[in-house]
């Protein structure tokens, strides 16, 4: 068994990556077990510089707020600002503070200098505006896409908007992820701006062919924020729910904001997305909250089933991560056999790994935080990348 696999193993670039594929991808997802590990954020962009210089990519979207990302992406296009405020500013999660984010960043801005716009490469934060403990306030999105329309077709003044949407700290408040009844999402004032943002929305579609004559990436914003401000408050509205299927709505509510940014991304260009596999898998994700089993599907089973050949999905999977209590996988597990593997960091075709493996028991991690991939979704992965120990990293590239 040992050698067969080895001999479908192939080392790790974009070129190796794009032959298992039948046709270069608008959507190139690149999935990881878990958040922040050094060896993840290396090779994810060792991978981004080769597909830009080689392929022809010119974006990368990562599971980071969408809003939180426009920073991120004024700075690498004209490097004004401070490349320290911008990580502090540009991400949520507080992923500004892994070192291969600042490195990506440093290395956009980089590669930008002196280019012509249109040959520029773009960031972009697919995520929502949202984080384990809260939700954003949809003050944001609802304002500047209220702004940018018609002031003469506008459903309500920016008065009344204001009122409606009152404190931000109403909508923030941590006590409702846990307790709905401290949700304001079923305020008479949350149904209210429901549909005003519907009609905003409606109203952008109609002035299209208006606004679309203006600035591209003006239109591209003021997409982004009424795909938000509905989202959002349709997240905050589920967040008062009390029913045993709030916390399916959640997760679903989130992939699918994920999905419709990802969406809009792949209309603009190939772009190279990375995020966590529960995100961008095919196969229904699932995970336990409070002890409860959830079920949803993923932005990435969303967009593949809207895009087909246009979306691909890289899995990657771990051996030992030991800062994490995470040791060698059981011999018997997928991780397992690919750990037998001499080679470091290594892409295999997973079908063909699937027919020389057979049945194997899946991994279960002793850390919360890292998920090992699920032996069954291997048919519907389209290539697995697997790095032996996420805490070691490669050189980086100065260049």
């Amino acid at each position: 068994m040992a050698a067969s696999i080895e001999e479908l193993v192939q080392v790790v670039d974009s070129t190796t990556i794009l032959r298992l594929l039948t046709t270069k991808p608008r959507l190139l997802a690149f999935g990881e077990p878990t958040h922040g590990e050094n060896a993840l954020l290396d090779l994810r962009n060792k991978l981004f510089h080769e597909l830009v210089e080689q392929h022809g990519y010119r974006a990368i979207a990562i599971e980071s707020d969408c809003l939180m990302g426009r920073v991120v992406d004024d700075y690498v296009a004209s490097g004004m600002g401070s490349l320290d405020d911008v990580m502090e500013r540009g991400f949520s999660h507080e992923w500004g503070a892994f070192e291969g984010n600042r490195e990506l960043v440093q290395w956009m801005r980089a590669y930008n200098d002196g280019r012509p716009a249109d040959e520029q490469v773009r960031f972009a934060g697919f995520d929502g505006p949202l984080e384990i403990t809260h939700a954003a306030s949809p003050r944001e999105a609802i304002t500047r896409l209220h702004g940018y329309l018609d002031p003469d077709l506008l459903p309500c003044n920016s008065e009344t908007l204001d009122h409606l949407l009152g404190a931000d700290d109403r909508w923030t408040n941590p006590a409702a992820m846990m307790d709905p009844s401290q949700s304001v999402g079923r305020t008479p004032e949350a149904k209210e701006l429901r549909v005003i943002a519907d009609d905003l929305v409606a109203l952008l579609d109609a002035q299209e062919p208006q606004l679309r004559t203006t600035s591209e990436d003006e239109w591209y914003q003021a997409r982004l924020d009424a795909r938000t401000a509905t989202g959002l408050l349709r997240y905050h509205y589920w967040m008062a729910d009390t029913s045993p299927s709030r916390m399916a709505w959640l997760l679903a509510v989130r992939d699918s904001m994920m999905a419709g940014n990802l969406l809009a991304l792949a209309e603009r260009g190939p772009t190279l997305v990375n995020a966590h596999n529960s995100h961008l898998q095919r196969d229904k994700s699932t995970i336990r909250m409070g002890g409860v089993p959830a079920q949803w599907w993923s932005a990435g089973a969303i967009v593949s089933t809207r895009l087909g050949k246009d979306y691909a999905f890289l899995a990657t999977a771990l051996g030992t991560i030991p800062h994490q209590g995470v040791d060698a996988p059981p011999a018997d597990t997928l991780e397992g056999i690919l750990y037998a593997v001499p080679q470091d960091q290594y892409v295999v075709d997973p079908r063909r790994l699937a027919t020389a493996i057979g049945a194997v028991t899946p991994r279960v991690s002793p850390w919360y935080g890292y998920g090992p991939l699920d032996p069954t979704h291997l048919s519907s992965v389209d290539g697995l990348v697997f790095v032996k120990d996420a805490g070691v990293r490669r050189t980086q590239r100065t260049e």
